[in-house]
């Protein structure tokens, strides 16, 4: 999306991130199903990941996220005039996690928006907030991708491939129009989607097709569980997320040697290695964290964001690439001059 010369350029003045306590490891799963610490390791990369207990709902880690994005920003909330939420695990049915934030916060009557992109929300919500502040629409907006997977996996030996995989987690980051003559700010985003592949990855059930729309027959059948075509996943995001970034990268009249980081969605370790590869991109360069939480999905990539700008792997002035690929299919990049 190209930026006008007079449009502000939207830059991301906190960050933050936020899991549950409770770690849940590869030999903890090995206890609830037939499947080891080695298998695990070897297909996704993960060691352990968060789970909530119960009564903890998605917009509670939304929240705990944006509360440390806004105090990074060094804002308070009160200041925040728009608010984007990005997930595939709501906490109700409806209506979406926007409002609970929204209210939680105190945020009066700034309004809230709910993006349903799943692995790819964050990058949609990203790209959402940076045309609302490139209008001058909104000055200051909270984005927060978060989820809670947990809860609806199935932990049989049926489900293991799906439920080994996916952890919960929340990130934020607080979006404004830039106050300096530099470069900095959101370059660019891409977004792509092929919906003829929607039952590759997806919760078939609940669907408005059936009435009534709960019937025991789904639950008996396991049709209420997430389900996956895992090759056929792997290889569309080992081909897509390459795709997206050197659009990116075309369109801002970039090279490949100029990304200083890469943060791809961490669905698969195995998925970042390829895209690494396939680009040529040092692996000193990729933002990695799956061993420690899982696929956090729609959180995943700025959680990885935080934990690479507090410990300096992200520093002022470099390129940072994001890209992700999931469920719909949909995937998409964003370019930010940190």
């Amino acid at each position: 999306m190209k930026t006008s010369m007079s449009a502000p350029r939207t830059v991301i003045t906190g960050t933050g991130h936020y899991v549950p306590p409770r770690i849940v490891t590869n030999h903890d799963l090995e206890k609830v199903m037939n499947t080891s610490d080695e298998w695990i390791r070897e297909r996704s990369g993960i060691v352990e990941r968060h789970h909530v207990e119960p009564g903890v709902t998605t917009s509670d880690l939304a929240v705990e996220a944006a509360r440390r994005a806004m105090a990074d920003a060094r804002i308070d909330p009160s200041t925040v005039d728009f608010v984007i939420a990005a997930t595939l695990s709501p906490d109700h049915y409806f209506p979406g996690i926007g409002v609970l934030i929204q209210a939680k916060l105190g945020l009066g009557t700034t309004g809230a928006l709910d993006v349903r992109n799943q692995c790819s929300g964050f990058i949609y919500a990203l790209s959402v907030g940076d045309q609302f502040i490139k209008t001058g629409q909104y000055k200051r907006i909270l984005l927060v991708a978060a989820e809670v997977q947990s809860g609806v996996l199935d932990y049989s030996d049926k489900g293991r491939d799906m439920s080994v995989l996916f952890g919960d987690g929340a990130g934020a980051v607080i979006l404004e129009p830039s106050s300096s003559e530099d470069d900095r700010g959101i370059l660019s985003t891409h977004l792509y989607a092929d919906g003829h592949f929607a039952s590759h990855l997806w919760m078939e059930k609940p669907s408005a097709a059936d009435h009534p729309t709960f019937q025991q027959s789904f639950f008996d059948d396991g049709r209420f569980f997430p389900r996956m075509e895992g090759r056929n996943v792997f290889v569309n995001a080992c081909q897509r997320m390459p795709e997206a970034i050197r659009a990116g990268l075309d369109h801002n009249g970039l090279a490949l040697e100029d990304i200083d980081a890469l943060i791809p969605h961490q669905a698969n370790d195995r998925i970042s290695l390829q895209v690494a590869k396939g680009l040529k991109i040092p692996l000193e360069k990729v933002i990695r964290n799956i061993d420690r939480y899982g696929n956090t999905t729609a959180a995943s990539i700025p959680i990885a964001l935080d934990e690479a700008v507090k410990d300096g792997r992200i520093k002022r002035g470099d390129l940072v690439a994001i890209a992700a690929f999931g469920s719909g299919y949909t995937w998409a990049s964003a370019f930010l001059r940190w």
